[in-house]
């Protein structure tokens, strides 16, 4: 009896069980990626397995605990972050918030239209009881703005000793609409008082800063500031506290309740951090919105105040618009942004991520254990096949990680100089099992073929950082940087852009394109992996594969 040939979908179907036991025996189980028995091995059309678009909708603790349970793409990217708080102020990109006009000063504006409503009924029902009527009032971002320092100066990351040269030199302009709202209020006959973290070496800088934005109730007897435990500068007796540092709450809530005990009534507390408003002593609170710092202090012990904790839930769009529409408590502040970062990567607080064991690594273990038996199934088939597959990997945080350059170097602001010198010395750790998957694909038949915004000038370190770290496959000649523009490193033909500046995703899927042309060596892309959405959008793959990454966003 003749034998009968195998037909297409026989064939199909025993390559697959051979690309399955190729990857059990290379130590990747299959049962996590059932996908690998649906997968047709033609040309596909760039499908993928995950919607090429950011999340919009997270979840977010305040002390950054999110980061051990929400995943990468449940933690608010820090560069979106940024952008919703720059739309927010007004502020073009230069780290200077518009003085006349933003969704903050609107913002504002509101809250105070309605305070202000109130202030005399306020005070005649305090005067009617035979009360003494006071208002508290907090010093950084609610009676002075700090956006210029803490963004256009320090980025994000505070430095005590550049603050106290903004607040010796007396830089801070006044808090949007809060001169008049201040002014009224002592008009009306309320005793203004102010209660700031600042210490005590920086209060006549402080008062002359407020005199000079044209504040007229504040006095150095009304004016409380921190005692700094040098000299005459000593905690006071009506603050205790019940550890040998007090908190924020400690010495805010038993300030007031010291200037109750002079027989005023705090009608009104003003702060912009609800550490500001906890423990009580005041009738009412008003928290005025403040996106970019975030200053956390436990409750006062036996008190409850859950009406006085930030947001958790929030919706941000990757581009920063959020800004325009969602309020200041409706942008996820960017102190609590970096804890939960932190939490994610098992940094401890030094911008380290742990090289062992965080809910980063675990999470890239799981897509590594669904994807690779997938990815070796596509290789080993087309391979038999004679379709030359190939997988493309991006370089940064897809298979080289640069968390440690980012947080404990840079700081999450990114700086092209020192870029280069992590990338020249070749210091980049690899991607937390990406070596693996790369491995499996490339014993399975793939050509790994990496695909990079890094330029020509770093193409010889980046190979170099990439075999040094265990990678084995990359070649020169499959290895696409980015053109510099200078000598003989110029656009190539077949990249063309609709601007004068290529986008990544220009760059990235024409390249792709040319890959799997005949001029590029007619490769069939199998799978595309990145930490980038731009390094996945515009086809040329027959399957996306997104890895996580909220340290930082190029749309």
């Amino acid at each position: 009896m003749a034998n009968t040939p195998p037909t297409p979908s026989r064939l199909r179907r025993a390559l697959v069980a051979g690309a399955g036991a190729l990857a059990l025996a290379l130590g990747v189980g299959l049962a996590d990626a059932p996908a690998a028995q649906a997968w047709d091995p033609g040309h596909g059309g760039g499908h993928g397995d995950t919607a090429l678009a950011p999340r919009t909708s997270f979840t977010m603790a305040p002390d950054g605990s999110s980061g051990a349970t929400a995943g990468g793409e449940g933690i608010p990217n820090i560069d979106s972050g940024k952008k919703t708080i720059a739309t927010y102020y007004g502020d073009p990109g230069t780290g200077i918030a518009n003085k006349t006009d933003s969704p903050y000063i609107r913002e504002l504006a509101g809250i105070l239209a309605r305070e202000k409503s109130q202030l005399q009924a306020g005070y005649d029902r305090a005067v009617k009881h035979g009360q003494k009527p006071a208002i508290v009032f907090d010093a950084d971002d609610t009676t002075l703005w700090t956006y210029d320092m803490e963004v256009a100066d320090m980025h994000f990351t505070f430095d005590p000793k550049e603050q106290d040269v903004w607040v010796q030199d007396q830089r801070f302009p006044a808090t949007p609409g809060m001169v008049d709202f201040v002014n009224q209020a002592a008009a009306i006959g309320y005793t203004v008082f102010g209660l700031t973290g600042r210490n005590d070496d920086q209060k006549a800088a402080t008062l002359g800063n407020l005199t000079k934005d044209g504040y007229t109730a504040f006095t150095a007897d009304r004016f409380y500031t921190k005692w700094t435990g040098v000299g005459a500068s000593q905690q006071p007796s009506y603050v205790t506290c019940a550890t040998a540092k007090c908190t924020t709450v400690e010495y805010k809530a038993l300030t007031r309740k010291h200037i109750q005990d002079l027989g005023y009534t705090i009608t009104l507390n003003v702060g912009d951090q609800w550490s500001d408003l906890q423990g009580g002593f005041a009738q009412e609170a008003l928290k005025l919105p403040n996106p970019t710092y975030y200053l956390p202090s436990p409750d006062l012990p036996g008190v409850n105040e859950p009406q006085l904790a930030p947001r958790t839930h929030f919706t941000m769009a990757p581009d920063g618009s959020s800004g325009a529409t969602q309020g200041g408590e409706g942008i996820p502040n960017i102190d609590s942004v970096k804890k939960t970062i932190a939490t994610y990567y098992g940094d401890p607080g030094t911008g380290i991520a742990d090289k062992t064991d965080s809910p980063y690594i675990r999470e890239l273990r799981s897509i590594v254990q669904r994807q690779a038996p997938v990815v070796a199934a596509q290789c080993f088939v087309e391979k038999k096949l004679h379709r030359n597959p190939a997988i493309v990997l991006d370089t940064d945080d897809t298979t080289l990680w640069t968390y440690d350059m980012e947080v404990a170097d840079m700081h999450f602001t990114f700086n092209p100089v020192e870029q280069n010198v992590w990338v020249q010395e070749q210091r980049f750790p690899a991607t937390p099992h990406m070596t693996t998957l790369a491995a499996v694909a490339q014993k399975a038949g793939c050509t790994l073929i990496g695909l990079t915004g890094r330029n020509d000038d770093q193409k010889a370190a980046t190979l170099g950082n990439l075999a040094k770290v265990g990678y084995t496959g990359f070649t020169a000649q499959n290895f696409y940087t980015k053109w510099t523009g200078v000598g003989a490193s110029q656009q190539p033909s077949y990249i063309t852009c609709a601007t004068a500046k290529c986008t990544t995703i220009e760059y990235k899927s024409q390249t792709r394109a040319h890959i799997e042309s005949a001029a590029g060596g007619k490769f069939d892309i199998v799978a595309n992996f990145g930490d980038q959405y731009s390094d996945l959008i515009g086809g040329s793959a027959d399957r996306t594969v997104k890895l996580p990454n909220p340290t930082y966003y190029l749309p």
